[in-house]
């Protein structure tokens, strides 16, 4: 099989081609054996799967939430709505307990669920794939939810490193 020819641009190139994609935001939640709550903020998500129902996202190899995200059975992604974009940034950038004052409950498998998301997907922890300098998750999907006012909020969205709520056309 014929090898990749290597790149023609350098990797500030490939970001700004890269930001031109608009993607949904998540916040990838779990909880360490400690009983800690860990959560971080990805862009990164997409379905994989209907049948079985499978979604992926990816963590960079140096993300101090590795160690949890890569032994742990369960994890939740929250899709997030426009109105939460503090959450967003909260857990992006907030060092310490990310989880302090922000409103959650258990799925049946004891992962955090942010209450107000728009959607959340709880997942077994099905296959990890190195790749570069991320970790590619699969997730077995074996809850899955909608918030009950969806068809009225928008999605939160990141593109050309601004955050938009997407409006239909």
């Amino acid at each position: 099989m014929k090898r990749a020819s290597p790149p023609n641009f350098d990797q500030s190139a490939f970001r700004q081609a890269l930001s031109q994609f608009a993607t949904g935001v998540t916040v990838i939640t779990t909880r360490a054996a400690s009983g800690q709550l860990i959560g971080i903020t990805a862009s990164s998500f997409n379905s994989v799967s209907l049948s079985p129902p499978l979604v992926l996202w990816s963590l960079a190899t140096r993300s101090a939430s590795m160690p949890v995200f890569r032994t742990n059975s369960h994890y939740v992604v929250n899709v997030l709505a426009a109105t939460q974009l503090d959450l967003c940034k909260r857990f992006a950038t907030v060092k310490g307990d990310r989880f302090e004052g922000v409103s959650h409950a258990a799925g049946d498998s004891g992962m955090p669920v942010l209450d107000g998301a728009l959607a959340w997907f709880e997942c077994h922890n099905r296959s990890r794939y190195e790749e570069g300098d991320h970790v590619i998750f699969v997730g077995e999907v074996e809850r899955c939810g909608v918030h009950e006012n969806a068809a009225q909020m928008l999605p939160l969205v990141f593109q050309s490193g601004q955050f938009h709520g997407l409006k239909p056309l």
